[in-house]
């Protein structure tokens, strides 16, 4: 079983789980999508060990941190994330974010912006696209199918099943882990409550969006699965907004990846690159 040292660091006066590794002169920070903690980052950690100090964490409401009963907000996960780095974090850094944790990255870069070496984006999600205009009723039946797999986890030997679609992604150790933390009760309530908060973010930022980050930043969008399929269309819909998004800030950078959704899983080498390049532009 997946097992690496870490610690709870006091932020907005409740503590988040922070496991930190690697080492050299800067640092890395990530920041996972919807329904991930710091366990979607292990296939680039051990490529980057040498070159940075790695830190990765699990949002407050997940297992290692603790739960909460209160509705979750995009913003106040960026206020945690803030204070995170502010607690653990010396001197300039980039930030690495996945899917929502792009609207948790954008929104806390406004408070970070001093700090910020660069900022790389992995298939984040594009408030302005098309398939958000009814996002409402897609929310709905995510938590939904959420539900469903709630009741599962109350049977544990069920729990795998409903992790089965990223069984493949991350190594045996890492599935296992998390499996056991995240597949519980407790732990798809916390998905179905950052559902919401994706809901709210997109309402929000479809009418007032983040100051653009001036720092360095790169975009990798997921090209997978193929345009052929429906969802396909909507993607490559996505994808013109996320080119949109980053080419119009400062210093952006797009590039489409031949991967599904988890990009830092599929394509570990070259998320892990893109930090480096990200890491050497201030140096």
């Amino acid at each position: 079983m997946r097992e690496v040292p870490g610690r709870r660091v006091l932020v907005n006066g409740r503590h988040v789980y922070v496991e930190e590794s690697g080492q050299g002169p800067d640092h890395v920070v990530f920041e996972a999508g919807m329904s991930c903690g710091r366990t979607c980052w292990d296939p680039i950690l051990p490529l980057l060990a040498n070159q940075a100090r790695l830190v990765a964490y699990d949002r407050a409401g997940r297992a290692r941190t603790g739960s909460h009963a209160q509705q979750w907000s995009v913003d106040d996960m960026a206020a945690d994330l803030v204070a995170m780095v502010e607690a653990a974090v010396s001197g300039r850094f980039v930030l690495v974010a996945h899917s929502m944790g792009g609207l948790i990255a954008r929104r806390a870069a406004e408070s970070l912006e001093g700090r910020l070496q660069g900022l790389l984006l992995i298939d984040p999600t594009p408030e302005t696209a098309p398939m958000y205009d009814t996002w409402d009723q897609i929310a709905k039946q995510i938590d939904r199918n959420l539900a469903v797999a709630q009741r599962l986890t109350y049977v544990r030997p069920l729990a795998g099943l409903a992790g089965r679609n990223i069984r493949g992604l991350f190594s045996r150790d890492t599935y296992k882990t998390i499996v056991r933390e995240d597949f519980t009760p407790a732990g798809v309530a916390q998905m179905r409550n950052e559902n919401g908060a994706v809901l709210g973010a997109i309402r929000q930022y479809r009418i007032q969006p983040p100051r653009s980050p001036k720092c360095p930043t790169i975009l990798l969008a997921a090209t997978r699965p193929p345009a052929s399929t429906p969802r396909g269309q909507r993607l490559a819909e996505g994808r013109v907004h996320q080119r949109g998004y980053v080419e119009n800030l400062p210093d952006g950078h797009y590039e489409e990846v031949d991967s599904g959704h988890f990009i830092q899983a599929e394509q570990p080498h070259l998320v892990a690159d893109r930090i480096r390049q990200l890491l050497g532009r201030n140096s």
